[in-house]
């Protein structure tokens, strides 16, 4: 089997090639050298990021060790358990049964299916019976991944070396990326076999991390995008129509773009130049807000229910199985840009606080004007900003984000080339053609098919005109209905 590095791999090696100071005992960088437990551990803990450990739940026998942290957070974690003597034991080697129920153990942290294999699978290892009963879980669960080859032996006992420990790690990333995702998905394999080849530097594939950048739309591609409409369709309709402290200040344009909302909502009624009069109307019903108070005002108005779903607020539809591809993709070394057409503040005010830790300097979106409280009209190249002065929404609507200006968009912010696209409509359609032509480095771009209408507000017409365009220029389908076991998580139903 080809033996490609992974990040989790690629953590292994750093282990045994940089330690922190305060290391006690050198670990050689040899692939034939022995992997301890603590390589694993170390290994997991990197994966996550190497969280802050606020409160310490040491072993007695890691305090002073390099792996102290790691240890703490497996203990913390139920990743990692003490011996009979309640140590650790960072430094003894160790054995396939305890890697596999280490990993085991993560799997279930990291919310992965860790439910038994098929028997049949499991039955073709001569070994099995002897397996320690405190493994036999791990090991039947350990069958799906696979980790191991089928028709070999478990070999419970016996310990590894750090190339056999690398070899069993990439089976493992592999296995268990993307756990909301089926395991026969076709976008999920075309994927992970991307990152893979994309973070192998032994591979003509490898992509620089520097280069490894990723562009997503927002709406239908990451978070629900209709319910009965847009986010920020249905969030002008409330404050033109609806909101008390604004409704009977509401321009008479604001009030025929949000009553064509509301149409739209009820009958689905299509109106040329709406995408366009939809920003103008934001950018002036929202003017002289200061870009805090708009965040605030977002904020409330994700708290109100969604009306299609039991168990969901506004501010929480976001799809499991992509937050998911973009924590994956962090995980691996990518930079993951937001490029949508709505509202650049309202994405923001989206991902505020959300599951999405997406820094602010990396979401794009339509925009309107920001000036100074005090300009009162006078030119920017004119007026100095002063102390005391602050950010306020100035009424005028600069650019829809969408089609060509996607792309246009990528140039001016990002200044390169990504390599990846996700998007889910033709207004998408640009951006993945520009990810996917005439690229330095290997390519893809991914399309959602919002064909799942039992869990989601889906449309057959709709996923059956996308899959169409993706057969005609290679782009990547994405089934809703059969590639996530899940869309919201658990909690959450459709009316």
């Amino acid at each position: 089997m080809k033996r490609t590095i992974t990040l989790l791999a690629a953590a292994l090696l750093a282990i045994v090639l940089i330690l922190p100071a305060a290391a006690v005992g050198p670990i050689v960088p040899n692939p034939d050298a022995a992997a301890s437990r603590a390589i694993v551990i170390d290994a997991l803990y990197q994966r996550e990021g190497s969280p802050a450990i606020t409160e310490r739940n040491d072993f007695p026998d890691t305090d002073v060790q390099w792996y102290a942290d790691a240890a703490s957070w497996g203990k913390t974690n139920g990743i990692v358990f003490g011996d009979g003597d309640g140590n650790f034991s960072g430094d003894r080697d160790i054995t396939r049964a305890e890697l596999a129920v280490m990993l085991y153990r993560y799997a279930a942290y990291k919310g992965c299916d860790t439910s038994a294999g098929d028997d049949t699978y499991f039955n073709t290892f001569e070994d099995k019976d002897a397996l320690p009963a405190w493994s036999v879980p791990a090991f039947q669960w350990s069958v799906t991944i696979p980790i191991w080859e089928e028709g070999g032996l478990f070999l419970p006992g016996e310990t590894l070396t750090c190339s056999e420990l690398t070899h069993i790690l990439e089976n493992f990333t592999h296995g268990t990326a993307l756990p909301s995702w089926t395991k026969t998905a076709a976008a999920k394999k075309a994927l992970v076999d991307y990152v893979i080849a994309a973070t192998d530097p032994s591979e003509p594939t490898f992509i620089p991390e520097k280069d490894r950048i990723a562009v997503f739309d927002l709406d239908g591609t990451l978070f629900c995008e209709t319910d009965p409409n847009y986010f920020d369709y249905t969030l002008l309709k409330y404050r033109v129509l609806e909101d008390p402290a604004y409704k009977d200040k509401a321009s008479d344009f604001e009030k025929e773009v949000a009553g064509k909302i509301k149409e739209q909502n009820e009958t689905g009624a299509s109106f040329s130049g709406l995408e366009v009069d939809h920003g103008k109307a934001v950018a002036s019903a929202f003017a002289g807000m200061t870009v805090d108070e708009f965040n605030a005002y977002i904020q409330e108005f994700k708290k109100q229910d969604m009306p299609s779903y039991d168990g969901m607020k506004r501010g929480d539809g976001f799809y499991k199985p992509m937050v998911e591809v973009v924590e994956y993709l962090r995980l691996n070394g990518f930079t993951v840009y937001i490029v949508s057409g709505t509202d650049r503040l309202i994405v923001r005010g989206i991902l505020f606080g959300s599951v999405l830790d997406i820094p602010n300097r990396q979401i794009i979106g339509s925009d309107e004007l920001i000036v100074s409280s005090n300009q009162n009209g006078e030119d920017g190249l004119k007026y100095v900003f002063a102390e005391g002065d602050r950010l306020v929404l100035g009424g005028e609507f600069l650019i829809k984000n969408l089609k060509m200006n996607k792309v246009s968009v990528i140039m001016q912010e990002i200044g390169q080339q990504p390599v990846l696209s996700f998007g889910n409509s033709t207004g998408d359609s640009s951006m993945a053609e520009y990810v996917t032509s005439g690229n330095a480095y290997p390519s893809l771009a991914f399309m959602l098919c919002c064909d799942d209408l039992v869990r989601e507000n889906g449309s057959e017409s709709k996923a059956q005109k996308m899959a169409d365009l993706c057969e005609e220029f290679d782009w990547v389908p994405i089934s809703m209905k059969n590639d996530w076991t899940t869309i919201y998580g658990e909690g959450v139903t459709k009316k």
